[in-house]
């Protein structure tokens, strides 16, 4: 019997295993270094080398040879898997020399190292990977730029140890205080600003610059698991809007003891300084000469500026502003310097995210042009490789492309429709590749032509992922409605137009930060197995959500609520109108996180439109919700208190008329479960009968594979039963 398709996208964790990801290229352009496990139901992930001469592939280190049993994760471990929606075990991130020699990664609380250069072709046999004596639980290991030194975090001081001798040297932090930690990011730089790391090596390998985190200040919360009541509750620092963010501060720590073999380790300290009580937020930093450049952020988010640091005093300089009415976003990638000296940025001019490469004088006095027209919305910069500036951006929302811009001026790497991402380093470019005529993800290695200028295919990374069980989706992609709202429709394979009126299903996440509707056939597994359900589904990226330029995403500005609601029912009108089956009597509406949000509200506030809903893991009042996210689009709660009533579900309460089904995982720690209780109880309060499902010790991904699998199902039996579905689907 072939296997369900809720079974196997569970078991596959959403098709991921398998695939390539991860990818690194050496500054020679010889080798690209990437993560994958050994089938697509495997969840250990190993580490993989290819050779770009030769096309050969060579597995780096297998965690079932390493005798390294991942038991129980250190908490700070799990807590960086969660933020970075980790689900596979074994070898999750790995980090280079400066030529990728050598890579460094940990794992059960180990720290390894493993030799890139496939010395064996020239006779002299790899060891294989090896410890180096670092301390345990270790975090975050990466080497220092020449390979001789590893970083890591043990206990919440950073560390450093010698490859050769073993010698190990705290080098910030005591390792004695729990609410101060060096090294390492915080919740609010990993859940929201996207910053996984809280330290970076001199591309010399002579200093570090260290985050210095202090979580006093912040709120403690407390996630009991109800059951197991004989297990203590998880106390979370966890900043909610309005209160304080943990104190970030920098170090520059110079290290002493280059000579062979190292007798000890000393260290100079020096703080880095800046006005950290106008701009709190350290969003990210660059080492390259001639020094490191910072980041920072106003806490309202409508002030960003990036700083010069002096390698040996500390000192700061502004070297751009860049302000807004509503909010700055942090676009990943920037900043960084090109071999010339010049620095990549981005700016939102003309109605569009645009990239700019300039000399520090030019960024200062704002002369600076755009090197990107008004047409391309930049997303991210992936590379950059001497000169040349390779990046993400879209012509038309559903489109991500590859572009590279660099002294022959801007090209388009990808010029074709579909979700592309890649790296680049020494001439050689890695080109990944999703579309909706094909399965999973393509990785393709290509060569510059010194001469002629051109890049050539020259291998293939091997993608071992499973192909769904399920039809082909086939969407109806589109522009709905006046806001032109993009869109896709997907029906059953096996419906034949005007043999029936299909129930609807809308099945959005519809706000900031992601979008649904895109050019990728992965993008529509779960919507098209909930059609063959029986279900005409329709998924829309309305107002808010990324692709379309910075006004489009800020229209949502004290509002989330109101535009999000009216752009789906936008859609929804749009859909009908386009097809003739639409079951408008008869229409439902899912979603997880946001997206549950989405889904409650609009059974409470559209019930006219809206016969039933799912909510998972909904943001019910964001007052509960952390603050970077949250004051970007609603502000301070204490100055802007009507904002937060008017886009919170609780008052809504007693207008519930519609089935609705809340879900929660009791263990999440980013939408804490107290947002569905607190709507249960305003729903009880208010005597609307309503069905809640807990999930005992699952976070906000559901990793849990019977959990994933049975969600769908009973989704839909939950679905079938609250708009009158019989077994015929009649």
């Amino acid at each position: 019997m072939t296997e369900s398709f809720p079974r196997q996208q569970a078991r596959t964790q959403r098709f991921t295993l398998g695939a390539p990801r991860s990818f690194q290229i050496s500054r020679d352009g010889s080798r690209v270094a990437f993560l994958r496990s050994q089938s697509g139901t495997d969840p250990v992930t190993c580490l993989w080398v290819l050779d770009v001469g030769t096309g050969q592939e060579r597995l780096v280190a297998d965690p079932a040879t390493l005798d390294a049993i991942e038991g129980d994760l250190p908490a700070q471990e799990k807590a960086r898997r969660e933020r970075a929606r980790e689900q596979a075990g074994g070898i999750v991130a790995f980090a280079t020399d400066t030529d990728m020699t050598m890579a460094a990664f940990a794992l059960a609380g180990q720290v390894y190292v493993a030799d890139l250069a496939n010395q064996a072709s020239t006779g002299h046999a790899s060891p294989g990977p090896q410890q180096v004596g670092a301390l345990a639980p270790a975090l975050d290991p990466r080497p220092d730029p020449t390979g001789k030194r590893v970083a890591y975090v043990c206990q919440g001081a950073l560390r450093v140890v010698e490859r050769d001798t073993g010698q190990d040297t705290i080098v910030a932090g005591a390792g004695n205080d729990p609410g101060i930690t060096f090294g390492l990011a915080e919740f609010i730089a990993a859940e929201e600003m996207g910053r996984m790391r809280g330290y970076w090596w001199a591309p010399d390998g002579s200093a570090l610059l260290v985050a210095r985190v202090d979580e006093a200040p912040v709120n403690r919360w407390y996630l009991a698991d109800p059951a197991n009541p004989q297990r203590p509750a998880t106390e979370l620092a966890y900043p909610a809007a309005g209160t304080p963010n943990a104190d970030v501060s920098l170090l520059l720590v110079r290290l002493d003891g280059d000579q062979v073999p190292v007798v000890q380790v000393t260290t100079v300290q020096v703080p880095v300084d800046w006005d950290r009580a106008a701009f709190p937020y350290l969003v990210t930093a660059h080492w390259q000469e001639p020094g490191p450049l910072i980041v920072v952020q106003s806490r309202d988010q409508r002030r960003m500026r990036i700083l010069s640091a002096d390698p040996v005093s500390g000192n700061t300089t502004v070297l751009r502003e860049d302000s807004d009415e509503r909010w700055l976003d942090i676009v990943p990638g920037v900043p960084a310097r090109t071999d010339a000296g010049r620095i990549v940025w981005t700016t939102d001019d003309g109605g569009a995210r645009r990239l700019l490469v300039a000399t520090p004088d030019e960024l200062r006095d704002s002369s600076a042009g755009a090197v990107t027209p008004p047409t391309l919305q930049v997303r991210q910069i992936v590379a950059v490789d001497g000169d040349f500036v390779l990046f993400t951006a879209s012509q038309e929302p559903m489109d991500i492309g590859l572009w590279l811009y660099g002294p022959p001026g801007l090209a388009q790497v990808t010029p074709r429709e579909g979700i592309f991402g890649g790296q680049r380093a020494g001439g050689t470019t890695l080109i990944t590749t999703q579309t909706l005529a094909e399965d999973g993800v393509t990785a393709v290695v290509l060569r510059d032509d010194p001469d002629s200028g051109t890049a050539t295919e020259v291998a293939r990374i091997r993608s071992l992922a499973e192909r769904p069980n399920l039809p082909d989706p086939q969407p109806l992609l589109g522009h709905a409605g006046q806001r032109a709202i993009r869109a896709a429709l997907l029906l059953p394979s096996w419906h034949e137009p005007g043999s029936r009126k299909l129930p609807v299903l809308l099945d959005p996440y519809g706000g900031p930060h992601a979008q649904r509707v895109l050019a990728a056939r992965a993008a529509f597994l779960t919507s098209q197995w909930l059609a063959e359900q029986g279900f005409a589904v329709l998924v829309a990226d309305g107002r808010g959500t990324p692709g379309r330029g910075p006004d489009w995403e800020r229209e949502v500005w004290h509002d989330l609520a109101g535009p999000a609601l009216e752009d789906q029912i936008e859609a929804l009108e749009a859909a009908n109108e386009r097809c003739g089956d639409l079951d408008m009597g008869r229409v439902a509406i899912r979603g997880w996180s946001f997206g549950g949000y989405l889904a409650a509200l609009a059974v409470l506030r559209r019930p006219d439109v809206f016969h039933a809903a799912i909510a998972g893991a909904p943001v019910t009042d964001f007052r509960l919700y952390d603050t970077h996210y949250t004051e970007r689009y609603l502000g301070d709660p204490a100055e802007t208190a009507e904002v937060y009533d008017a886009n919170s579900l609780l008052g809504d309460a007693p207008r519930l008329k519609r089935p609705l089904l809340l879900i929660h995982g009791l263990a999440d720690d980013n939408v804490v479960a107290a947002h569905t209780l607190r709507l249960s109880s305003a729903l009880l309060a208010a005597g609307r009968p309503h069905v809640v499902l807990p999930l005992s010790g699952v976070t906000h991904m559901t990793p849990q594979e019977e959990v994933a699998e049975n969600l769908l199902l009973l989704q839909v039996d939950f679905l079938r039963r609250a708009l009158g579905i019989n077994e015929d689907g009649v």
